[in-house]
């Protein structure tokens, strides 16, 4: 990626907690701090540290560079009872800072009453890096750091179900279910050793999209999860408004790429809104102008299309004023002049990058026109379709006399992107999470049309038991249901050979997706069902009893609440991060096997629903939702299978 000014780095922290006692004693470390993310001081809702190794326990994260100071300390939790609790003695511990003073190297606990001290190691490691040092070697971060609890397996296993693809399988053999459980592997301490890029530009034609060899994800996906932290933590001073103002000649994807950024901004829990000038210029002058409004000698033209332009823009500083954080300002922008405009309004209120993509593909290019031209308001009164097409090119001619392409400011340049075929991207003077994470995210967009299919996993024994959580096998119904769902896959994507089937690393799902044969299997840990912590196993009428406090909390705000010792919504939502990116960037068809909880996160940001309607969303057993995505947006269809025997517990 080129870039003058370079996206600024970021602190990773790795906080170390080491005691061969913790375990005889059955404590578990957590971490709290003055930071609402590290619970402000509460140790109810204190950070729990991964175990890392035997005697091992580890925290780590990303926070930007010039972050808030955030001070932290430990506390020990009883393994079977999360309410009681000890804080270590001594002074607050300052978050990516290396004290070398002996003290702050040893963590003290007094125990029965201060009459046993417990003294733990204490190791924190920190540098500096890039979000995209992060992503070159987020494959060194999981192999070295990743905590290993996970059932035996990796967090993506791919299981070719064809033979001819079995060495392309990422561990090898793949544990079975009686060796999977509550398997630790001892990858020792070491720190991840992190490799910085040398090549300035990022050709994607270096990265093919769906390799043959299928050895594994993406790097640049795993880095948006470690980092997800970072975004929480940005200091109160920061100016967070952030205006996307898109750049690019007609039919170059602009509003398809704005339309999937602000569905993934929102989804990730940012205020954001899609500003299209278009719409403002057929609400003032109506839809009814020729090609000729859009040449560039054409005074009356370019002044009513900046008038509307600078309509758009005091409607988003508005917006903003009023709590909206990104906004997205999508017009052709084609002019220094224009966006030196933009610039001046936005001065003081908000920081500009501008988003330009560049299309060369001449195939490319007569698709998106024919469908502008099907589609958009400017040509529905249009009879003839021919006509309209040769007035869209006549339009997109005037704008190419006078196209200047951007050199100023902050920008990202799509180049050849949007085919997914390859292409580039380009960068300058990007800086802060938040953008690093745009990029990310725009890396892997592209407008080839593929079907994903979401489905849970068919019925288990705790969903006729109404239990929450567990690692159940399938009732018989539920068996029933695989072997529909095998048929069903087999008829539907019997010509898509290069599909693939992801499943959480749960047996529920791994049984269902068995039947499934002719197509390689994906497991994911993140997938994974919403950790119910202290309450898993258990029944809703049990929790309702035995915790009334945590049964009424939940009631009343789902998306928050987070289980003890589990997660929230919100938590299953930043976990997924990295399967949305993966999703986008696939080409080829995708059976998704997962749970209800999980398939409620990812059907929200297929279809751009609200966070607060994430819990509430229906996902029925036995039924098959297909979202086909590509040129014309998000569509959807659903398939019932088989009716659902019992009722399911919604977690």
């Amino acid at each position: 990626m080129a870039s003058s000014g370079g996206i600024s780095d970021q602190l990773f922290v790795s906080v170390k907690l080491e005691s061969p006692r913790l375990a005889e004693l059955d404590l578990a470390p957590h971490l709290f701090g003055s930071h609402p993310v590290a619970g402000s001081w509460d140790p109810c809702k204190a950070l729990p540290l991964e175990r890392a190794a035997t005697s091992v326990w580890e925290f780590s994260c990303v926070v930007p560079s010039q972050h808030e100071s955030l001070d932290f300390k430990f506390v020990l939790k009883r393994e079977d009872d999360s309410s009681q609790y000890i804080i270590e003695e001594g002074p607050n511990r300052p978050l990516g800072c290396q004290s070398n003073e002996f003290e702050m190297r040893t963590a003290v606990f007094k125990l029965n009453e201060g009459k046993e001290v417990l003294e733990c190691k204490v190791q924190i490691e920190t540098e500096m890096l890039s979000p995209f040092d992060l992503a070159a070697s987020w494959r060194a971060h999981q192999e070295y750091f990743q905590p290993s609890r996970v059932r035996g397996t990796h967090d993506v296993t791919i299981n070719p179900g064809l033979e001819g693809r079995a060495k392309s399988a990422i561990g090898g053999h793949a544990p079975s279910l009686e060796e999977q459980r509550a398997m630790f592997v001892d990858r020792g301490v070491g720190s991840p050793n992190f490799a910085r890029p040398t090549k300035e530009t990022f050709s994607m034609s270096n990265f093919k999209l769906d390799s043959d060899s299928k050895q594994g994800m993406p790097a640049a996906e795993g880095a948006v999860a470690a980092a997800a932290v970072a975004d929480q933590m940005y200091g109160p001073k920061e100016d967070r408004k952030l205006a996307i103002v898109l750049v690019g000649l007609p039919a170059r994807g602009k509003t398809f790429t704005a339309a999937k950024l602000t569905r993934y901004l929102r989804w990730l829990g940012h205020e954001t809104k899609h500003f299209n000038v278009g719409k403002y210029r057929r609400l003032k002058h109506g839809t009814n102008q020729t090609a000729d409004f859009f040449r560039g000698d054409n005074r009356e033209g370019v002044e009513a299309r900046n008038e509307v332009a600078a309509l758009a823009m005091e409607d988003m500083l508005s917006w903003m004023q009023e709590g909206g954080q990104v906004g997205i300002f999508d017009a052709t922008n084609s002019t220094r002049i224009r966006r030196n405009m933009l610039m001046k309004m936005a001065e003081g209120k908000c920081k500009i990058i501008f988003l330009e993509t560049l299309c060369n593909d001449q195939d490319v290019l007569e698709r998106n026109i024919r469908l502008k031209v099907q589609q958009s308001p400017d040509y529905a009164e249009q009879t003839d379709f021919e006509a309209g097409v040769q007035d869209f090119k006549e339009r997109l001619t005037y704008y190419e006399k006078v196209y200047e392409p951007v050199e100023e400011g902050s920008y990202i340049k799509m180049i050849d992107m949007v085919s997914g075929k390859g292409g580039q991207i380009k960068i300058n003077d990007i800086s802060g999470y938040l953008p690093g994470r745009i990029v990310f995210f725009l890396v892997n967009c592209h407008l080839t049309p593929r079907p994903i299919l979401l489905t849970r996993h068919g019925e288990s024994m705790d969903n006729v038991r109404g239990r929450i959580g567990g690692d159940s096998s399938l009732s018989e119904v539920g068996e029933l249901y695989s072997r529909k769902l095998a048929s069903f896959v087999e008829k539907r994507l019997k010509s898509e050979r290069t599909a693939s089937i992801w499943t959480s690393t749960l047996q529920r799902t791994i049984l269902t997706a068995h039947p499934i044969i002719g197509f390689p299997k994906i497991q994911w840990r993140a997938l994974d069902e919403i950790n119910a912590g202290v309450c898993d196993g258990m029944t809703y009428d049990e929790i309702k009893k035995s915790k009334p406090e945590e049964y009424e909390s939940r009631r009343k705000d789902k998306l928050r609440y987070r289980y003890p010792r589990g997660e929230s919504y919100l938590d299953v939502i930043q976990r997924l991060e990295p399967v949305i990116i993966e999703l986008e960037r696939q080409r080829a068809p995708v059976v998704v096997i997962a749970h209800q909880a999980v398939l409620r996160a990812l059907y929200a940001y297929f279809a751009d629903k609200p966070l607060e309607e994430v819990p509430n969303i229906e996902i029925p057993l036995h039924t098959i939702i297909e979202i086909q995505m590509g040129v014309a947006g998000v569509q959807e269809k659903r398939y019932k299978l088989m009716d659902a025997i019992h009722p399911t517990a919604g977690l």
